[in-house]
């Protein structure tokens, strides 16, 4: 019967996706150190083309909300992200009925990436619990929401964002001992983009300096995480996961789906998201695409990408962007499933 719910849901959300339906855009200004917060919603004033930096969205900006399914979803994105890369999800979720706000990390986002990593994943999970304190604060959004059910999905760091929020513990120096043991095997996890494995007779040094940084930052044993009571379901897609306590997601707070990348290069998914399955008691695999690189269900894609960040954010060959709404779609049918009535 469970399994029977879920695929009426998945179906319902691929056909209210394709439905017409207006949607607003709303940015909620920088509050002390957090950056802004766009938020999308479902309204009755008509789109019309809308510049953010290289993206044209159609959508209704500043347009006045009317109440959908009165939930909230909070998206987190990647490292060196921000909110378009994932406007077409949150539309097609405003298009299902929810408000859906997606707060700019500080110092891990498109203009500032001078924190990326544990500086940065201290800071998130609280930055996700002060977006949803942000859309409370808010006149126009919150009388049209209940916020004890909130959904929160994030991707890439936006996923380890996702696993803390769901109860995961982690420790900089489980990152440490992990990049110790699979440097080779799982180097732009732990390098970023600062470096790159090139096979051309440099990499033994490559390695040495890698290990050499590696070990003089991440020696912190502490654990961390941080969780909100509202958040009642999440889904993580590709997310960094090597510095997890494994037993911390054995039963996660929320339920918990996960989306897997076949072909990510750089979260392989044999270290990330896969052990983040072994571990996990009740978890759902929402989207499995064997075919998909890391970056792959961004959309809109990032333009004007080039060097190692284009070799791991851009689609592998033969992947079918075709996939990219489906898998949406089933993201939103496990929202559906644990936060409306």
């Amino acid at each position: 019967m469970r399994r029977l719910l879920t695929t009426v849901a998945t179906l319902l959300a691929l056909a209210i996706g394709t439905a017409h339906a207006d949607v607003g855009l709303l940015e909620l200004p920088a509050q002390g150190e957090d950056g802004p917060i766009q938020v999308f919603y479902p309204t009755a004033q008509h789109a019309a083309p809308v510049q953010r930096g290289p993206f044209e969205l159609q959508i209704a900006e500043g347009a006045a909300p009317r109440r959908g399914n009165g939930r909230l979803v909070v998206i987190s994105h990647g490292s060196g992200g921000n909110a378009w890369v994932h406007s077409d999800f949150a539309k097609r979720l405003a298009e299902a009925g929810f408000v859906v706000a997606l707060p700019l990390h500080r110092g891990d986002n498109f203009r500032d990436m001078s924190e990326v990593g544990p500086a940065s994943w201290k800071r998130r999970p609280l930055e996700i619990s002060r977006a949803i304190d942000a859309v409370a604060a808010d006149a126009r959004l919150a009388p049209l929401l209940s916020l004890d059910r909130v959904g929160m999905y994030g991707m890439s760091a936006g996923g380890h964002t996702a696993l803390t929020l769901a109860g995961g513990r982690w420790s900089p120096a489980r990152m440490r001992q992990h990049c110790e043991e699979h440097l080779a095997d799982d180097f732009q996890s732990c390098v970023g983009l600062a470096l790159e494995l090139k096979d051309d007779g440099f990499d033994g040094l490559r390695k040495a300096v890698a290990l050499r940084v590696i070990r003089w930052k991440l020696d912190d044993a502490s654990s961390y995480g941080h969780t909100d009571p509202r958040i009642a379901a999440i889904v993580a897609e590709v997310p960094y996961a090597i510095d997890f306590d494994p037993a911390s997601l054995a039963h996660p707070a929320v339920p918990l789906g996960l989306v897997r990348a076949g072909r990510d290069a750089w979260l392989p998914h044999a270290y990330h998201v896969d052990s983040v399955l072994r571990a996990c008691q009740g978890c759902t695999l929402v989207a499995d695409l064997p075919t998909a690189g890391h970056g792959s269900l961004m959309s809109p894609q990032p333009p004007g990408l080039s060097g190692t960040a284009a070799k791991l954010l851009r689609d592998p060959p033969g992947f079918d962007r075709a996939l990219v709404p489906q898998a949406q779609g089933r993201a939103i049918a496990f929202m559906q499933q644990h936060l409306l009535p």
